[in-house]
């Protein structure tokens, strides 16, 4: 199971559903869009974030 991904913005978790896609504990889907970045779907607001699990290296969260 991944750890969950802070976001400072909204101060919730988002929980990577796969590689560039997760959900934040309100129901909000995200899409990264960098390191420490993503974009709420819902509203098209950036979010900065704990930083992704990275797909090439499985224990870098």
């Amino acid at each position: 199971m991944c750890n969950p991904i802070f976001d400072y913005d909204d101060g919730d978790f988002i929980y990577q559903t796969s590689g560039n896609m997760g959900i934040d504990s309100d129901g909000d889907l995200h899409m990264r869009i960098g390191d420490n970045m993503s974009m709420d779907m819902d509203t098209g607001e950036l979010h900065f974030n704990s930083g992704w699990k990275n797909d090439d290296d499985d224990d870098n969260f």
